[in-house]
């Protein structure tokens, strides 16, 4: 069974990091940590595959989700953006490089062109999910071994990296090694989650690991703030403990979540963002990025006060017109019947409400022979329902590097 608050939590993420790369309010990176949650969501789902199955079987299908939604934006864009000049642009990647076959297997950040920035920028999210994915055998290995000391492991590299001034000689791979920094301990701090260690820890003593974690991430932030002030995104050092102090809450946290299935439009909408995560991730920013062109072309260019729900409208439906034309790679990756918009509601849990506290939980004493038999959810329901995990933890990018 799915568990609804990953999904809402998830959910939430995904529109959080649409709704920065529209606006770009900084704020909303302390608010909720979207890249930290959707990594740590991504890193307990790992986590339950490797329990289950060989960790080669494991790391294949992560390749097969993550991987054909990105074929198809780039046998778009990169034909796309060679038409557009791409070879002739000054500085910057060449299209025809080895580096064209990063497209193909992101183990580094895929090339593109400078006016094609919306479309490749946001993918060092993808290169980094590949990365965390390729590792997690070993670093699923590394946690049963020393438990919590591999959760902080990240946070000592970043805190080495920034004291020593390491760095690697190729920016590809710097980059990588300071995403693990940033996000690595969220991955990890899902294993975590998993296993229920998390769980197994007193809520107060979580919450004061949170608050140190979130008074230090401050601390730097204030000391250290970018080009677009108190943004978490410019500074990898308190993103990376602003992070870890949100999702160490968010997981230990195990909220009642039954009254989901009854909100339907709410309910529909967190099951469409998880079926779809990898393609709003992908095509959102290209959403963003067009929306001035088509209000100019329908004359709508001069809003006002309107300016912001109108681009927010327009993002929505940009990125909606993406997720009914491309949306259907995420079934054929995960051997899905392919649909056009998979927001079908959940089904709602069975009324409880009349039978006395407790009773619904209590054993069933009697007779096998007399006991009803388990009631199944039809067919058809059993079909739609949401499939056990999306293809991607999801989120963000854009030139602010969330």
């Amino acid at each position: 069974m799915r568990n609804r608050y990953l999904d809402l939590l998830r959910a939430a993420a995904i529109a959080r990091v649409v709704v920065y790369h529209l606006f770009g309010w900084p704020w909303l990176a302390l608010l909720l940590p979207a890249m930290g949650i959707m990594f740590a969501l991504a890193g307990s789902l790992t986590a339950a595959s490797l329990d289950r199955r060989s960790a080669a079987r494991v790391v294949g299908s992560r390749l097969r989700r993550l991987l054909p939604p990105l074929w198809l934006l780039g046998l778009i864009v990169v034909p796309a953006m060679i038409y557009a000049g791409w070879a002739g642009q000054e500085g910057g990647d060449r299209p025809w490089s080895w580096k064209l076959a990063l497209w193909v297997l992101p183990l580094g950040d895929p090339p593109g062109s400078s006016e094609g920035i919306d479309a490749w920028e946001p993918l060092w999210y993808i290169r980094a999910y590949l990365w965390f994915v390729l590792l997690s055998p070993l670093l699923y290995l590394a946690y049963k071994k020393v438990s919590w000391a591999a959760v902080a492991a990240p946070i000592v590299l970043i805190a080495v990296l920034d004291k020593t001034g390491f760095s690697l000689p190729f920016g590809r791979a710097d980059a990588a090694m300071w995403d693990f920094a940033t996000y690595g301990a969220c991955w990890i701090a899902g294993f975590a989650h998993h296993d229920g260690r998390l769980h197994r820890i007193r809520p107060g003593l979580v919450a004061a690991a949170a608050a140190v974690l979130g008074v230090a991430a401050l601390y730097w932030l204030h000391g250290h703030a970018g080009e677009d002030g108190y943004d978490l995104n410019d500074v990898p050092e308190a993103q990376a403990l602003w992070s870890l102090a949100f999702v160490l809450v968010a997981l230990r946290w195990r909220p009642d979540m039954t009254w989901l299935s009854y909100a339907g439009p709410l309910d529909r909408t967190v099951n469409l963002l998880n079926a779809r995560a990898v393609t709003i991730y992908l095509w959102h920013n290209i959403a963003i990025a067009a929306i001035w062109p088509v209000l100019t072309l329908v004359a709508m260019d001069d809003l006002g006060s309107l300016e912001g729900p109108v681009s927010l409208g327009a993002t929505v439906a940009l990125t909606a017109v993406a997720v009914l034309a491309f949306g259907w790679v995420e079934d054929l990756a995960a051997r899905r019947r392919p649909r056009l918009w998979p927001a079908s509601a959940s089904p709602v849990p069975a009324d409880h409400s009349s039978a006395p506290a407790g009773a619904h939980a209590a054993p069933d004493d009697r007779p096998p022979a007399h006991r009803p038999a388990p009631v199944q959810p039809p067919v058809q329901a059993r079909r739609e329902a949401p499939a056990e995990e999306p293809a991607v933890s999801w989120f963000g990018s854009g030139p602010d590097r969330e």
